[in-house]
């Protein structure tokens, strides 16, 4: 799923991860799960740390459904980080 647009874009390439980097995804991915993104999102989002983790889980607690909060909160292309 693209997060600015909702769309399901091509596979990127995606860098293999460190150890460091797991922990992190893993972090990530058990927080957006906690806060109630399904499977799919909560797997794209764990792994793009340009999105604010803190801000895109605050929007879901104020009511905002998570995919709607995702793309919100999806950075633009030349932002993005691979986790």
């Amino acid at each position: 799923m693209d997060l600015r647009t909702g769309g399901h874009p091509g596979t990127g390439g995606q860098a293999p991860a460190g150890r460091g980097t797991n922990d992190a995804v893993a972090w990530r991915r058990a927080r957006l799960r906690k806060a109630g993104f399904d499977t799919a999102l909560t797997e794209e989002l764990s792994r793009e740390c340009a999105v604010d983790l803190h801000a895109l889980i605050e929007l879901v607690e104020r009511g905002c459904p998570p995919s709607l909060a995702a793309r919100i909160m999806a950075p633009l292309d030349h932002e993005r980080r691979v986790c």
